[in-house]
């Protein structure tokens, strides 16, 4: 990061590293605070370089546009105004958009309003940009700090960063429906505490160990979760993932991103072939979507799910591999859900799911 900070072809600082290294704020703000040139990123279960996933490291990427950074805190906090603290950044990045944006969203995975500021950037900022990016967090599902900002390393926040950089942006999953709808009829933002007037536990529990043959105990609800998402269907067809990735200690389930109270989901189940079809279509997509100067050698950017990773095992080499450019750069994160939106449909916090982002080189 210093040896970056003093070059002057180097106007931003991505920092991309693992939950594995054991950072901590007193660890790491010191050096992020001494920077000069604007840093921003996050501490995941996983990153990602060229065809492989790394468990414990860092990425550090240099950029050659000056990000511009804002802070959103207190991403759990009902009475956060997101539309207040959103009001000046949209404001001002309207007045340039000569060159269309790509907006970089890292939240902490496990706060609980993450689809409200979803929600709030498309009030604030409409079609007008590309948005990419993820849950920082650790697999632990315990909350700390995790957001990385020119400030140091922050829980329970999300960090704005405008990128002058066009892209192509793909978003799929390969996940398929394998029950009927299930009414939200009891949540509280990220836990479904009621389905279909049922303890949202008890039938789920039903359903995922009929269809699995599996039991579920004390100690392995994630190792069989992570097979079963739910889906929310949303008003254009589109079928939007969410991860229940632990019980509340009673009967509620404990989702990365909210579910709204009168949604209907359907549970959800896939195959190693379907979830690497889907990434190979996610590129496509981005390929597709592309502006013309993004030719071959580009790099790609990669926000894949953590829990995708654990369900493909000793085949996530190949979804990696589907993904790479056989002339370009792969570079990103396994997060705990994902953001996109390619500035034709509305943003949106996925579960599950790979998005895939091209940009020149």
């Amino acid at each position: 990061m210093a040896q970056l900070d003093a070059d002057p072809a180097v106007r931003g600082l991505m920092v991309l590293a693992c939950d594995a290294n054991g950072w901590t704020p007193a660890d790491i703000d010191p050096l992020l605070t001494s920077l000069s040139t604007p840093v921003f990123g996050g501490i995941f279960p996983k990153i990602i370089y060229e065809a492989d996933a790394y468990n414990q490291g860092v990425l550090v990427v240099g950029l050659t546009v000056c990000p511009d950074i804002q802070l959103i805190p207190q991403l759990s906090d009902p009475s956060t105004d997101y539309d207040a603290i959103l009001e000046a950044p949209a404001e001002a990045w309207a007045q340039d958009l000569a060159a269309r944006s790509t907006i970089m969203v890292f939240v902490d995975g496990l706060s609980r309003r993450i689809a409200d500021l979803i929600d709030a950037l498309f009030y604030a900022f409409g079609l007008q940009h590309h948005f990419i990016g993820g849950g920082a967090g650790s697999l632990s599902f315990k909350q700390q700090p995790c957001v990385i900002t020119p400030q140091g390393v922050l829980a329970d926040c999300g960090i704005l960063v405008r990128l002058t950089m066009r892209s192509g942006i793909g978003v799929a999953h390969g996940w398929q429906p394998i029950s009927e709808g299930m009414k939200v009829t009891e949540a509280d933002r990220n836990t479904i505490i009621s389905l279909d007037w049922q303890p949202a536990f008890e039938h789920y529990r039903k359903l995922v160990e009929a269809h699995s043959g599996w039991t579920f105990t004390a100690d392995n609800f994630f190792d069989i979760a992570k097979c079963y998402p739910f889906g929310i269907n949303k008003l254009d067809g589109e079928v939007v993932v969410r991860d229940p990735i632990t019980t509340d200690g009673q009967q509620g389930l404990v989702c990365v991103g909210e579910v709204p109270v009168g949604s209907f989901v359907f549970l959800l189940n896939g195959t190693s072939n379907t979830l690497i079809t889907a990434a190979a279509h996610a590129r496509y997509l981005a390929w597709q979507s592309a502006p013309t100067e993004i030719g071959h050698a580009s790099v790609t950017f990669f926000i894949d799910c953590i829990s995708r990773a654990l369900f493909l095992e000793g085949q996530l080499g190949a979804e990696l591999a589907t993904v790479a450019a056989t002339d370009g750069r792969l570079l990103g994160a396994m997060t705990l859900g994902e953001i996109a939106s390619s500035g034709r449909d509305y943003p949106e916090f996925y579960n599950k799911t790979a998005v895939v982002a091209l940009f020149a080189e």
